[in-house]
Formats: C-alpha cells, sequence, structure tokens
C-alpha cells in the first residue's frame, strides 16, 4: 500500500514566519469515490515506484546494476526542481526517498543526477563539444620556483591504529587509523599537514574482480579499501621538503554518512579534530606517542594544512570551520580544546552541498576538467562563496587541472595500482568517445600524470600557506604561471582575496547596461545565467537546496558586432587606490578562440580611461565536462594614474566587445597587486540549523518552532530560505543575526486528527551573506503521522458477465485517509478451466494498462498486468475495471484471477485470490 500526502500542516511562509507570525493550516476536502480504469494508473516511469510502510511513503529507484560509491551525492529531481537525496540499500542498486507532501502527479520528469550528472539515463548527444573542437591550452611560462622538486629530508613512514571513537548520529565506532611520513632528522618543529580521503567503497573480496561493498566493519573473507594509503606520493614530496604529513582513514564514515543530513561533514570534521588532538597530546608528551611519530619530526601545530579529496574536501573545511566557531556540542564528536592554527585548506575535488566555505582560512581548490563523479565541480563555491563574507583577506584559489579524472588523485582508487578494484570515474563510451576525457584523448591525462601534477599543487598550497614563501603564489592566485614538474598538465587558476579590492561584483545593487544581469540558479532560461540545454555546465552556477536563489549572479555578455560597452556600476564607487592591476574573472564557452574586450573604467567626475585589452579563449569542453570556468584576465592600472583619474573613486567598468561576435560572462573584477596579507579569522556569529520530531496529536492546534542555533560573536547577516514541503517553492529573507538571538523564528502549526497521513518534512535552508558563518545549513521539524494504516480490502462488483461487458472489482479502504492510497493488483495464471486471452480484453485497455499488445494470443496472465490503483484523499474506494470485447467464437467459460499484491509484485499472503468468470454472448 502506497500514500501521497496532502497537506495539512505547513510552514509558514517566510516573510510572515521570519517576523514570528504563524499563520493557519487547512485539510483538503475530501474527494468523492471514483471508477478507475487501469489506464495511466501508474505515472512512473521504469525502475521507479512508490513504496514504504507506515507513516513513510517512499519514492522507490531501482538502477539497472549497482551505482559505484562516490563522494556526488545522488538526488531525485523532477526537472529541475530538488526532491532530495535518497538513502542507498546495501545492494548498491535501490534508493529511497522519503516523500512527505508530495504528491504522484507532481512526479513528472524524474531524474536521478549526482553532481548534475544524469543517472537514470543516457542523456541525448552527451559527447557533443559543440561546432568546434577541443583545443589544449597554451603552455603557460615557468614560475621562478618549482615546488614538485623533491626536498633534501630523508623521510621515515609508518602506520598508527588507535582505538576507535563514537561519533554522534553513528552507530558503528569510526577507526582512528592514519599513515605517517615525515622528515627525518629535521631540526625543530615542522608544519603538519592531515590528509582526509573522500567516499569511496569500504571493503573488497580479494581476488576478485569488482566484488566491493560499503560495510563497516568489514564482513569474513572482506578487507578494508585503504584509501588513506593513495596519497604516500604526496605525502613524501612534502615529508622530503621538511613537512610532517598524516593521512586518516574514514572507512567507518564512508559506511555510515548517508544517515545524517549533512552527508558526514561534520562527522569528518570531529574526526580530522580527534588525530589533530592526539598531535597535540604527542607534542606535548613524545614519550605517549606511537613510534613512528616519536621517530618523526615534531609537529608543529600552530602550522597545520588540512587536505581533503571529495567529501574530505566538505569535511576539511568544516574542520576548518569548528576550530574557529565551535560546533553545538550535541552535534560535535570533539569536545576538546583547540591546540591547533589551520593557516590553510587544499580541496580536491571537494564536495560542498552547504555551500558554506571558511572564509577567513586561505585555501586552494582542484578542479578537475574530467572528473566524473563530482562533475558539476561545485568546488568552485569554495572560492566564489567566500565573496563579500568576512574580511576578504584570505586567499581562495581555484586550480582547473584540464584532463583529470576525480579518483586519479588517490592512488588506491586507481586501477592497476590499487589493490582493492578501482575504476575510471569519467567511463568510456568506444562509441561515442568523448572528445576531451576519453583516455587517449590529446587534453586527457594519464594516472602517473595527474598525481604528479596533484602532488606539486599540493605542495604549492604547503609551502604559501605554511612556508610564507611568496614566490609560489603566481602558481596559484592566477598570475598565469606554471610549475614544470606538473607537465604536461594545463592548469588554470584564479582566485579572490589576497591583495585584492574594491571588487565590481554583479551583486549588491549594481546596475548593468549593454548586458543582462543573470541569475545563477532560476529556472526561469530568461533569467539564468545558463540555459538549462546549454551542452556542458558552469561550476560557477552549481545547484543548491533551492531551485532559485536571491544574491547569485553574473554580468552575461553577447553581441553580434563589435563596439557596445558593457557597462557594470555598483551601488557606490569604489577604490583601486594601491592596486596594479584590474583582474577580471571572465568566462566564455568552451572551445571558442579569440574573444577580446577594450577594459575601460570610469571615476566619479566622469573621467573615462581605456586600460588596455584582454584576450580569453574557452576552455577544452564536451557536454560532459563544467567548462564554462572563469579565466583570470589582468590589465595595468598605469593608463588610469597616467591620465589622473581618481582610483579612489571609480564608478563603473565597461567591456567593450572587439571580436565580431560571441558570448562571455563577467563573474566579478578586482584590483590586484602581489603578495598576501596577514589572516587574522574574524569573530563571526555562526549558525546552525538542528531539526525537531514530534507526533501529529489527535486533536487541536500547536505551534512548534524550527530548531536554530545562533552562537559566536558580533553580528552578520544570512539568507534563509523556508521550502514548501507540497511544491518545492521556497521564499526568502534576508536577516541579521547575533548570537543567543531568535532572529531565525520559523513557527510550524501542526494540527492533530485521527485520519492517516504521512510524515511531512518542514525545512530551512541557511546560507551566509555577510560577517557570518553557517555550519549546519538545513534542518527543520518533522511531523509524524501517528494514525493507523487503514485496512485495504479487495471485492466484487461484478465478477461474472458476459461478453462485451465489463468485469469489475472495488478496493476499499475502511476509513478515509490524508493521503493518496497506491495498492498494486496483479493478475495471476487461473488454477482450473479456461483463462481469459489477451485477445478478449479490449486492445486498447490492454495497452494502457501493460504496455502490451493482443498478439501472439496468450493467457491474461502473460501480458505483464501488475496495475497501481489510487484511491484520493477522503475518499474510500475505487473500481478496477476491465472491457470484455464480444466475439463470433463458441467458447467455455473464461476466468481470470486477481490479486492484492506488495511492492514487488507478489500477492500478499494473508488477502484471498479473486475470480472473474467470462460467459458466451446467448
Amino acid at each position: 500500500m502506497i500514500r501521497a500526502r496532502r497537506i495539512c500542516v505547513t510552514a509558514v511562509a517566510v516573510l510572515a514566519a521570519l517576523a514570528g507570525s504563524p499563520g493557519p493550516a487547512q485539510a483538503e476536502q475530501p474527494h468523492k469515490s471514483g471508477q478507475l480504469s487501469a489506464t495511466g494508473d501508474n505515472p512512473l516511469p521504469p525502475g521507479w515506484r512508490i513504496g514504504g510502510e507506515g507513516g513513510a511513503r517512499e519514492l522507490v529507484w531501482r538502477a539497472p546494476k549497482a551505482v559505484p560509491m562516490g563522494d556526488a551525492r545522488v538526488e531525485f529531481r523532477t526537472g529541475d526542481r530538488l526532491l532530495g537525496a535518497p538513502k542507498p540499500a546495501r545492494d548498491g542498486r535501490t534508493f529511497r526517498l522519503a516523500l512527505g507532501e508530495t504528491r504522484p502527479e507532481q512526479l513528472a520528469d524524474l531524474q536521478v543526477t549526482a553532481a548534475g550528472r544524469r543517472l537514470d539515463a543516457a542523456a541525448d548527444d552527451t559527447h557533443r563539444s559543440g561546432s568546434r573542437a577541443p583545443r589544449m591550452p597554451a603552455q603557460a611560462p615557468a614560475n621562478s620556483v618549482d615546488p614538485g622538486k623533491p626536498g633534501s629530508y630523508r623521510t621515515v613512514t609508518g602506520e598508527y591504529d588507535l582505538d576507535p571513537v563514537r561519533l554522534p548520529g553513528f552507530d558503528t565506532p569510526v577507526e582512528m587509523t592514519a599513515e605517517v611520513v615525515a622528515p627525518k632528522g629535521a631540526t625543530g618543529s615542522r608544519p603538519l599537514a592531515v590528509f582526509l580521503h573522500g567516499r569511496h567503497d569500504t571493503c573488497y573480496k580479494p581476488g576478485s574482480e569488482d566484488d566491493v561493498t560499503g560495510d563497516w566493519p568489514c564482513a569474513d573473507g572482506y578487507k578494508p579499501i585503504p584509501s588513506y594509503l593513495g596519497y604516500l606520493r604526496d605525502q613524501r614530496l612534502l615529508a622530503s621538503q621538511g613537512y610532517v604529513t598524516v593521512s586518516i582513514s574514514a572507512n567507518g564514515i564512508n559506511a555510515q554518512d548517508w544517515e545524517p543530513e549533512d552527508a558526514g561533514a561534520q562527522a569528518r570534521s570531529s574526526l580530522v579534530r580527534q588525530h589533530l588532538a592526539r598531535w597535540a597530546d604527542w607534542t606535548a608528551h613524545r614519550s605517549s606517542a606511537p613510534a613512528v611519530v616519536r621517530e618523526a619530526a615534531k609537529a608543529d601545530l600552530s602550522r597545520v594544512l588540512l587536505v581533503g579529496h571529495s567529501r574530505g574536501g566538505e569535511g576539511v573545511n568544516r574542520a576548518a570551520m569548528d576550530s574557529l566557531y565551535p560546533p553545538p556540542a550535541a552535534e560535535d564528536g570533539y569536545r576538546g580544546p583547540v591546540r591547533w592554527k589551520v593557516r590553510g585548506t587544499v580541496l580536491i575535488g571537494p564536495t560542498i552541498f552547504g555551500q558554506n566555505p571558511v572564509a577567513d582560512v586561505p585555501s586552494v581548490t582542484l578542479l578537475p576538467g574530467c572528473d566524473g563523479d563530482v562533475s558539476d565541480l561545485q568546488g568552485e563555491d569554495f572560492v566564489d562563496g567566500t565573496r563579500g563574507i568576512s574580511r576578504g583577506t584570505a586567499l581562495h584559489s581555484a586550480v582547473y587541472m584540464v584532463g583529470a579524472n576525480h579518483n586519479y588523485f588517490n592512488s588506491e582508487w586507481t586501477p592497476g595500482e590499487a589493490v582493492a578494484p578501482a575504476r575510471d570515474d569519467f567511463g568510456t563510451d568506444p562509441e561515442q568517445p568523448d572528445p576531451v576525457c576519453t583516455p587517449g584523448a590529446a587534453t586527457r591525462l594519464t594516472a602517473a600524470q595527474q598525481h604528479k601534477a596533484g602532488a606539486t599543487y599540493i605542495a604549492a598550497a604547503a609551502r604559501l600557506f605554511l612556508a610564507g614563501d611568496d614566490r609560489v603564489r603566481p602558481l596559484l592566485d592566477g598570475s598565469g604561471k606554471r610549475a614544470p614538474s606538473a607537465d604536461p598538465a594545463r592548469v588554470l587558476t584564479h582566485a579572490v582575496g589576497g591583495r585584492r579590492g574594491g571588487g565590481f561584483l554583479p551583486d549588491g545593487g549594481a546596475k548593468v547596461t549593454g548586458a543582462r544581469l543573470c541569475s545563477a540558479i532560476d529556472p526561469d532560461p530568461a533569467v539564468a545565467c545558463l540555459d538549462p540545454e546549454t551542452f556542458g555546465s558552469s561550476p560557477h552556477f552549481t545547484s543548491w537546496e533551492t531551485e532559485q536563489e536571491t544574491g547569485r549572479g553574473a554580468v552575461d555578455l553577447k553581441w553580434s558586432a563589435p563596439g557596445t560597452a558593457a557597462r557594470i556600476t555598483p551601488a557606490k564607487p569604489l577604490s583601486l587606490r594601491g592596486s596594479q592591476k584590474l583582474a577580471l574573472r571572465v568566462f566564455v564557452p568552451p572551445n571558442t578562440t579569440g574573444t577580446k574586450f577594450d577594459v575601460s573604467v570610469t571615476d566619479s567626475a566622469n573621467r573615462r580611461v581605456t586600460l588596455g585589452s584582454v584576450q580569453v579563449d574557452g576552455l577544452p569542453g564536451s557536454a560532459n565536462t563544467a567548462s564554462y570556468w572563469a579565466q583570470e584576465l589582468r590589465v595595468p592600472l598605469s593608463a588610469a594614474t597616467r591620465a589622473g583619474l581618481d582610483l579612489g573613486h571609480v564608478k563603473s567598468l565597461e567591456l567593450t566587445p572587439r571580436s565580431q561576435s560571441g558570448r562571455a560572462w563577467l563573474m566579478d573584477a578586482w584590483g590586484w597587486a602581489p603578495g598576501t596579507l596577514a589572516v587574522k579569522a574574524a569573530a563571526l556569529p555562526r549558525v546552525d540549523v538542528g531539526r525537531t520530531i514530534v507526533k501529529e496529536g489527535d486533536s487541536g492546534t500547536r505551534t512548534y518552532r524550527i530548531p536554530v542555533e545562533i552562537s559566536g560573536h558580533g553580528s552578520g547577516q544570512v539568507r534563509v530560505y523556508v521550502l514548501d514541503p507540497d511544491g518545492g517553492r521556497a521564499e526568502n529573507r534576508l536577516v541579521t543575526v547575533r548570537p543567543g538571538s531568535d532572529a531565525i523564528d520559523v513557527p510550524v502549526e501542526v494540527k492533530g486528527d485521527t485520519v492517516y497521513g504521512d510524515d511531512v518534512e518542514h525545512d530551512i535552508a541557511v546560507k551566509a551573506v555577510h560577517n557570518a558563518v553557517v555550519g549546519k545549513h538545513r534542518g527543520g521539524l518533522t511531523v509524524e503521522n501517528d494514525d493507523p494504516e487503514p485496512v485495504i480490502t479487495l471485492s466484487p462488483v461484478a465478477d461474472r458477465v458476459t461478453e462485451g461487458e465489463t468485469l469489475t472489482w472495488r478496493m476499499s479502504v475502511d476509513a478515509p485517509t490524508a493521503v493518496d492510497i497506491w495498492q498494486p493488483v496483479r493478475v495471476l495464471p487461473v488454477t482450473e478451466g479456461a483463462e481469459l486471452s489477451t485477445k478478449d480484453v479490449d486492445p486498447r485497455w490492454l495497452k494502457d494498462s501493460s504496455g502490451d499488445v493482443p498478439d501472439p494470443e496468450r493467457p491474461l496472465s502473460d501480458a505483464h498486468l501488475w496495475v497501481w490503483l489510487n484511491i484520493p484523499p477522503g475518499s474510500t474506494s475505487v473500481d478496477f475495471v476491465v472491457p470484455i470485447v464480444r466475439d463470433q467464437a463458441a467458447e467455455p467459460a473464461e476466468s481470470m484471477r486477481l490479486a492484492l499484491t506488495d511492492n514487488n509484485a507478489e500477492p500478499l499472503p494473508d488477502r484471498p485470490v479473486l475470480t472473474g468468470t467470462v460467459l458466451d454472448k446467448p
């Protein structure tokens, strides 16, 4: 039996809710009983069904084959609307999502995606790259120093394995296992780099080609997959340069992270900080340390670099946040003092489901151009999402690596190197090879090339953030230099923060003429920055929790002739004083070449100066890549200085196309100067959204409030989205938050009743806007149904008829409900006498009911007649009608058998099987 709930409780619209005034909730009016044939009864496409027991109605999808365990979150969608992240079954093929208020008729255009990539169907023309062939970007000039060269230190390697720890929300303890690689014989204390791997299979059966599981602990006959050993090359390089490194295992989290709402981000943070706490103990008391730690150089915990791959990236971002702004104690798996200082993070193909980067901790994000797992490259938000949040002094760099996939940064996820089964996450289609990412393509890196390039840029981050060597900064900040050790990889970078100032941003009241101010996330193609039909995608426009967002956008330029300027005028004049150049982040369609602009600025006295020209080529891309990525273009400000322009009051920026035609998007523009600034984290308020679970009750109306904890210091602004549990819509409002306040006050009225219904979730999602951080970004109130399920019966209405009439059965419930009841029935083989055939029933009915046709004639039970019947809310019955055709042949009595079944088409054991008989027309 399946249920689809009508609205009977509601979150109050945000504009009223945040003001603290609850609104009423009304139940749907009862529907009349109706007659229903099998036509269109099951609206779901193949592979989908509605299941679940009790008050937990579920949308279920079963994949044709196992979906590999990866880092991207599997999501159910209806078109552009996010339904939610389903929970996987152990078989790796079945995924279930609680539906709450969503009704079956709202489940149109069902899709299964992971980081924007379809899992349930092969997209048309998925390997198209447009009308132009992909081109390898030009090789950049070499930087003055190359961090990919090994250092002079000898190294020591070893493992420690401590007692496992219990983390909130996880039933099974998580291992405390790590691999240490450190310099040997180094004097003094050495900076510490901590590696955290991402989400991957946890166990494998030795000798098998593909027998892997997501269990923890591993079953008998299986061994743990040592994902934490996959960064040994990176660790050895860093250790040779004088850094202590440790790579920690997180299989226990990977096996359980489908349970928490944040996909394990808080648990990963807790695990990282548990290890850091042990290192703090061992630094203070060397004799208590494991042997490999005692043999290694002493770690300097005032200089810590966190390196996270995939979900590990989101995990170390949260660990950096939690080290500055403590999380709610009930959610945290480490509650001791913070005896370390995180100086920076390196995030490799990371997830960021919460879109909540830490603005005051410098970061480098590696974006693999052929990522087949986190394929939308959502990690770009670790750069874009920091703008305007805090002081802006921390450097946030994005490193786009052409031809790199997701897995090959970890040797234990790389075929030919891993001890367990491994794969190329991008995948290959021999009949339709991807022009950019198929192995062997000119733009695709080998595993060895990719890992070497990755190690080089990790070392660059360590050298900048931990050693303070500004000579490596041009490798990371958009200055267009390369590290020869990373060759032949083509690597492009851009950045925000550091010594940038005076940002021209498309948000915050800017006015645009000669171009279009577009929205990163909007269902309307006329408003969205990229049309949904665009081949490929942009890392700058990855989706979040809502189908429409406020405050995320770009400037969209489109021209058919040169010379028409696009002007961006911020709400007030900006200062570029102290800057040497203007740095623009601009992207153009993949595979295009020769897009040119003149760049001009105007001051408050209306003096206008053309600073110079820039040219940009598109990245190599296909429909499978996120290649609409901004490159950093710089023009000197010297022309403005010579012309006497007031750089302290620049009121507008102009881009004038000089190409014949084209398309481009401006993300932002900043005054730039070389070097970095000392970073001191601001004292900010932190917001965490919790979850409360209540019973609906039998009578009366009660008002509950969604739990939100605001901690930390100072005041800031966040945007709160109240998500409609029925239609996917969201109301939003900008809210000023202060520690201990109830600024985010979202009341939910719950009306008790004695009518059976579903559990309903009323959720909010929160995003930082200015001077605030957000930990757990989504939560809400879950209202549990506490009324008994109705009893369903199937009874005959007309079960003995003549040809030309209809067999009719009635499915009934013993009491009206507040939900749609969906219950399958199945035609079974007869046990005696003649059975109705496929030519005895109306052919259109047969086609609509089963997708089958009458020919060749065969027993009706062989026609795949498994039909879902629906009893609407407030109704008590529905009829199942089988139209019988009249023929001229003399025949004996014929029959069919009908049974209620479970969700797997098996007859319910405690229900009778009914028989209908058809007689010849006299």
